[in-house]
């Protein structure tokens, strides 16, 4: 539904109804029930910080009126949930809209954002706080995914990166633009703003272009379950600050120019020293911590390019060829989050490997289980 992310007529009325569920967040740690749902709220319950009239006027009057000495807490229309047609707008558009509501204690809405936290931990809900939240059901970490990596980038860009001035945020959360007048009066400056006599901002080069505005962006990130070349071992690596016996996939950033397969076989060498021949992708997760795409790949080692070498890059502690027996076990009892125990049937000393929800152990369960690099592609 992202075209109706500009229609205040369609937002003013999505946000108002009765279907609609708010996901709030303080300082981008989201309102839950418990470790696998997330709580949502109505607009009952928000009306203090959003008010009556909160789409009042179109996009081009939201930014004709700009004060950049005001602050607007971010909300973020994220969809219509189709199961749930109760509120239909023209017709077509049929379903339980779903927004995003930053609700961190700060400047203008301090109390009330507090009175509504507040009101929510009183009925038993919780903000869940760290960086994970793995163990979320599948519908409400897709949503919790989009809903924090929207509202996190609206955060790491209050100002324009082309000339440095404050922006707004516009497009119902989608869209940073940088304004050419604001109703803020200058420090010192004998000009009164009014509506009428805004103040001229300075020159910038995204106004001058239709499609000159700063949008969401995803970082590309490969991670790769790196098979030797007889297909009888699997190289895995871990970092200092990892539980004991804890192992994972290599990843790293794909860089500018690079395709995805050279992308893996330069981190696997830079990071472990070992030469890759075959790279085949195999899936791929949406990670917003905060905006990466893990591209998903499983690749073999060249014979002669299989000793490792840590000599490189500081980034792992360790790195070592395990086999695809111990990984198959480890698949099966030895998998958990990193503050997490391992399973019970888990025996100390034995590898460790990350749960079912990452993409590294369905990288890994695609080589040992499910025969991936013998031609048994998933569909």
């Amino acid at each position: 539904m992202s075209f109706l992310r500009p229609d205040h007529a369609f937002l003013s009325a999505a946000v108002k109804h009765p279907s609609t569920s708010f996901l709030l967040f303080d300082s981008l740690n989201p309102l839950t029930k418990d470790p696998a749902n997330l709580a949502f709220v109505r607009y009952d319950e928000v009306k203090p910080i959003l008010g009556d009239n909160l789409y009042d006027g179109t996009e081009d009057d939201f930014v004709k009126a700009y004060n950049s000495s005001k602050y607007i807490p971010q909300l973020v229309f994220l969809g219509l949930d189709e199961k749930n047609a109760g509120f239909v707008y023209k017709e077509h558009y049929k379903g339980a809209p779903y927004f995003a509501l930053d609700v961190t204690p700060k400047d203008s809405i301090k109390d009330v954002a507090e009175s509504i936290i507040g009101a929510a931990k009183e009925k038993g809900l919780s903000f869940a706080e760290g960086r994970m939240n793995l163990s979320l059901n599948a519908q409400h970490a897709a949503i919790y995914a989009e809903a924090r990596q929207v509202l996190d980038w609206n955060s790491r860009n209050p100002f324009c990166a082309g000339c440095g001035q404050p922006t707004l945020s516009v497009n119902s959360g989608w869209k940073r633009a940088c304004p050419p007048t604001d109703l803020a009066q200058l420090p010192g400056s004998a000009q009164v703003t009014t509506p009428e006599t805004p103040r001229d901002r300075a020159s910038c080069a995204t106004r001058q272009g239709i499609s000159n505005l700063s949008f969401p962006r995803t970082d590309p990130t490969v991670i790769m379950a790196v098979v030797s070349s007889d297909g009888s071992k699997i190289l895995l690596g871990r970092q200092k600050r990892w539980p004991a016996y804890w192992y994972s996939t290599l990843a790293g950033f794909l860089e500018p120019a690079e395709s995805v397969e050279e992308a893996v076989r330069r981190e696997v060498w830079e990071e472990a020293g070992v030469h890759l021949g075959r790279v085949v992708i195999h899936s791929t997760q949406p990670w917003p911590y905060p905006a990466n795409l893990m591209i998903g790949a499983i690749g073999q080692a060249t014979a002669e390019g299989e000793s490792i070498h840590l000599g490189h890059d500081a980034e792992l502690e360790d790195a070592k060829w395990f086999t695809t027996e111990q990984v198959r076990t480890a698949l099966k009892v030895g998998t958990s989050g990193l503050g997490e125990a391992a399973g019970p049937e888990y025996k100390e000393g034995d590898l460790r490997l990350p749960p079912a929800t990452a993409i590294a152990h369905q990288l890994l369960s695609g080589v040992v289980n499910s025969g991936f690099l013998a031609g048994v592609i998933k569909i």
